[in-house]
């Protein structure tokens, strides 16, 4: 919730810088805009690999599966338009994002297992350059190619118990099996490849109104997963570890608002009188 508040504080910020830029520069012959995004995150193979699978041989002690898959998150923030040409734009804004994944493990050999999930955040500012091609009066199609510096504020983790069910109705002894799962960020700032395209519905009253698709590529791993199992009441302990990469797919919805004018009496330059 946090997160949340502090980017609407930002976002209204940017508005209020926004307007007043537009009311100063009421003449500029490109305008520029401020609008607000939303998207689900799809994972996909098509773009990076969705899921991480890792296996402890099986001359260890004691062979051991893992794998984490990513699954549907979300993005949002707020979009800042500046026109550059009437058919080039840079647009960039501040966004959170929230990738979900799915944790399973097991040991094969005594037919153990079990499941859990964590939540992995990140802040973004893109930097695309916009093409727009004009299909009507009203309606546009737009192309959006740049870069996205990221912040990661913090490592992730969970931890998970499992153990074997009772056999014949008698209980095994008290001994847990413990899994250990920790996202570690090495690098808290990076950079993401940032496609866009899509089609745009545009009013002078009502703002503009965008529908498009999203790829995001990271150059480098989200995180290094690494996994740590524990057989209490033993000294066995085993860790594994592997590179999560962050790739997704989306369907963006961006709105953005339109320019207000100022019909009142605006001050000359000058003096101020007292």
């Amino acid at each position: 919730m946090n997160s949340m508040k502090i980017i609407l504080l930002i976002s209204i910020t940017c508005l209020s810088f926004h307007v007043d830029a537009q009311i100063k520069n009421k003449n500029a012959k490109v305008p520029s805009y401020f609008g607000l995004r939303v998207c689900p995150v799809f994972p996909t193979q098509f773009i990076g690999e969705k899921s991480l699978s890792l296996t402890q041989g099986a001359d260890e002690t004691v062979k051991i599966n893992t794998s984490i898959t990513q699954k549907i998150g979300y993005s949002f923030g707020g979009v800042v338009r500046a026109g550059l040409t009437k058919v080039v734009a840079l647009e960039t804004g501040l966004n959170f994002t929230q990738r979900s994944f799915d944790l399973t493990m097991d040991l094969p050999d005594s037919s153990l297992s079990g499941t859990n999930d964590f939540k992995f955040i990140a802040y973004d500012i893109p930097i695309n350059a916009l093409f727009y091609i004009k299909l009507s009066e009203k309606w546009y199609m737009n192309a959006s190619l740049g870069l996205a510096v990221t912040f990661a504020p913090t490592h992730i983790g969970t931890a998970s118990q499992v153990s074997l069910p009772p056999i014949n109705g008698v209980s095994l002894p008290e001994k847990r099996h413990e899994f250990y799962h920790t996202g570690l960020v090495k690098n808290k700032i990076g950079l993401d490849l940032n496609a866009n395209v899509g089609f745009e519905f545009r009013t002078e009253k009502n703002g503009f109104f965008y529908l498009g698709g999203v790829a995001r590529v990271p150059f480098k791993p989200l995180f290094d997963l690494y996994v740590q199992y524990d057989y209490t009441g033993t000294d066995y302990q085993s860790i594994l570890n592997g590179p999560v990469d962050g790739s997704f797919l989306s369907i963006e919805l961006k709105y953005f608002f339109p320019n207000i004018k100022n019909k009142g009496v605006q001050f000359q330059d000058g003096p101020v009188e007292q």
